[in-house]
């Protein structure tokens, strides 16, 4: 149990925490304004007109100043790369964070659309409160022109109103084109519907310039609640009735001048400005560097099971291990599955229209398409030969960040601390195990020769259990030997993995299909196997 209750700490405690102190800070926030426009002395003549539509308007809005800062720093994904990279960032915990800054920007998204739902519904009460109590005795206080006026004019005729009608139907294009079956079916939606977040922040410091509300910037002279010559006889027979049941904040019987009130300095652009300065900077540095100098494409390998390899050589490249696969020289290479309409078109440039189904590269006679590659960026798989045993398990096409795993160990695998390897590669189609099969059977043959042929362990499963297939090749004997058909048992796995690598911390990387992304979640922080403990990673490409 101890054990256990230590994978958990490890794999979920910090990503805990940190929610826990965002979450803290947020009610913090949230609890402080509300008293503020609660009990504030210098809003007491607001509040009485707004009542708590004022306190929750406000009180949502420091919220949303808060998370509108903070959304944008886990895509610095420069930023996110120099502090994996950096020497200072030495623990491998503050590391495993930094993995999960997708996490955290969209915990941030979603608490801006709900906090924005919050804001629109208490600013609609305002309004409304603004028509049916109109103040007399106070009329700078007033949004509305005369008493009874149409809410909806005072919405479209005020900056505020209409900057937030804006910025609602922004941020709903945004959310919406955020959800999962949007990106994957049309990703394309997503990129540029996100993209608006330039317009998004550009209404949202126009939409804090309005001065709706304001406050009472002579409360010394005039406390709130007394009395004044110039007030109503309703108003009088108010303030008595308030004083006699102790509500004021201070009375006094006459006040020493009128009061006066004004908008308060917009707030907003100080949370924000950093954050997105920083944010657009580093797109900007990102584009520059990007398209400083095309690629050049060396070769294009087309694999089974429709994918291509791109090998491409670009000046001044330099990945770290387990980023991207290199080659010997200063090429670098990528894996592109053909799925979509983009990576349909992509193949068509880049290949001549051909039946040959060799794996062999096709060195077209031709002019390829003039490309830009931005990158690289940091990634959990980097922490694979930080670990002396690491568990890497791949479904599909989610082989290829392994890929350059790989390649780096047999360049040279003893100047990493990593001592064993267990690779568990899951595809329904046999085909598909020809990708790497080159590079599996030279690492296992490297590895032989060096005399630690327990370093790597293999293991294929071919999930499409409809006939029996093998791979013939002479070759491939290798991988012959580790094809199983049908599914892994993961807990009888990991319960292997445990009893061979007794007290020791093993790191888990997944990358694949959410089904086996959870299981393996699941049995990490569960501890199978007593006296191991297994450090959960997983790779992300959406």
């Amino acid at each position: 149990m101890s054990v256990a209750l230590k994978s958990w700490r490890v794999n979920e405690g910090p990503k805990h925490l940190i929610m826990m102190v965002w979450v803290a800070v947020n009610v913090f926030l949230f609890w402080r304004s509300f008293m503020l426009y609660f009990s504030g002395a210098q809003y007491y003549y607001l509040h009485q007109m707004l009542g708590l539509g004022l306190c929750i308007s406000r009180a949502s809005a420091s919220v949303l100043n808060l998370n509108c800062s903070l959304v944008l720093l886990p895509m610095c994904r420069l930023l996110l790369t120099f502090l994996r990279g950096s020497q200072r960032v030495t623990s491998r915990r503050v590391r495993r964070l930094l993995d999960k800054s997708k996490t955290f920007h969209v915990a941030c998204g979603v608490s801006i659309c709900v906090f924005s739902v919050v804001h629109v519904c208490a600013h609609l009460v305002n309004m409304v409160s603004f028509s049916v109590r109109y103040s007399e005795d106070f009329p700078a206080l007033n949004v509305a022109q005369y008493r009874g006026q149409d809410p909806t004019v005072l919405i479209i005729s005020t900056v505020p109103g209409v900057t937030g009608v804006l910025l609602v139907l922004v941020l709903f294009l945004m959310f919406t084109a955020s959800s999962y079956s949007i990106r994957v079916s049309n990703y394309e939606i997503f990129w540029y519907t996100h993209n608006l977040y330039i317009v998004f922040y550009i209404i949202l410091m126009v939409h804090v310039v309005g001065g709706a509300l304001k406050y009472q910037s002579n409360v010394e002279a005039h406390p709130p609640g007394c009395l004044h010559s110039n007030l109503s006889s309703g108003s009088r027979t108010n303030h008595r009735a308030a004083g006699e049941k102790g509500e004021e904040l201070s009375l006094q019987m006459v006040c020493q001048e009128e009061a006066r009130f004004q908008p308060h300095f917009p707030q907003t652009w100080l949370w924000v400005s950093g954050p997105l300065c920083l944010y657009c900077a580093e797109r900007l540095y990102r584009f520059i560097r990007s398209s400083a100098a095309p690629v050049t494409i060396v070769s294009v390998v087309s694999h089974p099971c429709d994918v291509i390899e791109l090998r491409m050589l670009k000046k001044g490249f330099k990945p770290r291990p387990g980023q991207c696969p290199t080659g010997t020289s200063e090429t670098f290479g990528i894996h592109l599955r053909v799925l979509g309409d983009w990576t349909s078109r992509f193949s068509l440039l880049l290949l001549q229209q051909s039946n040959s189904s060799e794996i062999l590269p096709m060195m077209q006679q031709r002019r390829y398409p003039k490309l830009h590659v931005d990158g690289p960026f940091g990634s959990s798989s980097e922490e694979v030969f930080n670990y002396e045993v690491s568990v890497c398990v791949a479904g599909g096409i989610g082989v290829t960040p392994f890929a350059c795993v790989l390649q780096a160990l047999f360049d040279d695998w003893r100047q990493y601390k990593l001592r064993r390897m267990y690779f568990i590669w899951v595809c329904r189609d046999l085909l598909s195990f020809y990708w790497f099969a080159d590079l599996l059977c030279g690492l296992h043959e490297r590895l032989w020769r060096d005399n630690r042929p327990d370093y790597l362990n293999v293991q294929l499963y071919l999930s499409n259990t409809q006939g029996l297939q093998s791979i013939g090749e002479e070759r491939y004997r290798f991988l012959s030997s580790r094809l199983r058909i049908g599914r892994p048992k993961w807990r009888l796995l990991f319960q292997e993995i445990g009893r061979a690598n007794q007290l020791k911390r093993v790191g888990v990387f997944c990358c694949g299909p959410k089904g086996i992304s959870k299981a393996l979640h699941t049995l990490c922080n569960s501890n199978p196997h007593s006296g191991t403990a297994f450090e959960y990673n997983k790779e992300s490409f959406s």
